[in-house]
């Protein structure tokens, strides 16, 4: 129930809101009571948000995380944000419109994993198609569709998320073909959709992950125009809380 009055406007915004036509819904507005207005605002309000949350349920699903991450209780203190950018601008998904990079590089189990899923569930409910993968797992899927000749869909297909978070850059070596192919949706990217990479590794090893300084290079070159790095110093978490000391 609501104090004021509902009138017929209020259902045409709460009307649009979900695909129905100006036309039909002022119509129909016009033909009711007080009362019938409020309780066909209602109604609308109620199937906006219904096919809000099933919406952010498909992208959840749809973004791969190995587990549901937030902002909720996370610790900060491991991070060092570089000049004029700061943890509202990041929780804000601030670098999205603008197709930004974000890398994040530092000691294992410092959080870099939990953020990154942190910030591909926040686009998720923000209506914002992001997916989360390992280097290895991403890697694999391309030379996957390579061989059955699919590369061009699967590149058409992650090209279809404005987020994607690659994680664990670096842990595992990747042989020359899984470089090109990695290169090419990092390359792909570029000023097109966001990307965030996790990473134990600094920018002059990243010839070491593509077996050629030449193509880290010219990754390097990219990420960094429009990205940022985050540097993650500190304790292991899983260590310092693990059962066998």
């Amino acid at each position: 129930m609501t104090d004021r009055t509902i009138t017929s406007d209020d259902i045409i915004t709460a009307g649009r809101a979900i695909s129905l036509t100006t036309t039909v819904v002022s119509e129909w507005a016009g033909r009711g009571t007080p009362k019938q207005r409020e309780y066909l605002h209602g109604f609308l309000t109620a199937e906006h948000a219904s096919r809000t949350h099933a919406r952010h349920a498909r992208l959840l699903k749809a973004a791969r995380l190995p587990t549901l991450k937030s902002f909720d209780g996370y610790d900060w203190s491991a991070i060092r944000f570089p000049d004029g950018y700061g943890r509202d601008q990041l929780t804000g998904l601030e670098f999205l419109p603008h197709a930004g990079d974000l890398v994040f590089y530092g000691d294992v189990g410092t959080g870099k994993t939990h953020l990154a899923c942190a910030l591909v569930a926040a686009a998720c409910q923000q209506g914002i198609p992001a997916q989360f993968h390992t280097t290895a797992s991403l890697v694999a899927q391309l030379r996957r569709a390579k061989d059955a000749d699919r590369l061009d869909k699967e590149l058409a297909a992650l090209a279809r998320f404005p987020l994607l978070a690659i994680d664990e850059f670096g842990y595992l070596p990747i042989d020359a073909e899984g470089a090109r192919l990695l290169f090419q949706v990092i390359a792909d990217a570029y000023e097109k959709r966001s990307l965030i990479l996790t990473t134990n590794l600094e920018f002059a090893r990243w010839g070491t992950v593509f077996g050629d300084d030449q193509m880290a290079a010219a990754v390097i070159d990219r990420i960094v125009h429009h990205g940022r790095l985050l540097q993650f110093r500190g304790d292991s978490y899983r260590v310092k809380h693990a059962l066998m000391k």
